[in-house]
């Protein structure tokens, strides 16, 4: 038997709930980094989608309130990596910190972003489009450059980082 269900406005009901309600769509997890004056950056998000095959485009959507916004609203190229289940500990760094390059693999695109080594995937992107977004700013990018590996994913689920099961 499932639990009852909780039926609401979002728009007049606590902001927490309706973050609760979201978090129930299981995710990937991705590290999204971009050069800045100051050195490298890199944010933790789970909200990246592919939209287009042809041409290869991807969108992610960073949070307008967030201190790290303004360089990622400024960045032309960027990388999203997709994190494999044994990288929760990067993703908590990049949650934490922009700055938590010195603690994992890295080197530099030869645009200046940094990449992250041992990901899942990686897709080196060109700013093509924003939108806005209510809280956040919907940012289309052109994939120019792709590296990936097999392995099992990070997945993101009810504030939490889990792995995947088969469905039997």
């Amino acid at each position: 038997m499932s639990a009852p269900e909780h039926d609401f406005d979002p728009a007049t009901e606590n902001s927490r709930a309706f973050r609760d309600a979201l978090g129930r769509f299981g995710t990937g997890v991705t590290v999204i980094t971009c050069a800045t004056p100051d050195g490298p950056l890199g944010i933790t998000a789970n909200s990246f989608a592919s939209v287009s095959l042809d041409p290869p485009l991807v969108l992610w959507a960073p949070a307008k309130g967030s201190s790290r916004y303004p360089f990622y609203a400024a960045a032309d190229h960027f990388a999203i990596h997709v994190m494999g289940a044994e990288q929760s500990a990067l993703c908590d760094g990049f949650a934490r910190s922009g700055d938590a390059f010195d603690r994992f693999d890295w080197h530099e695109s030869a645009k200046g972003v940094p990449l992250l080594g041992g990901c899942l995937s990686r897709f080196e992107c060109t700013k093509t489009a924003e939108h806005d977004g209510g809280d956040h700013t919907i940012i289309v990018a052109r994939v120019t450059r792709v590296a990936t590996r097999d392995g099992d994913p990070l997945l993101f689920f009810g504030g939490g980082y889990g792995g995947f099961a088969a469905a039997s």
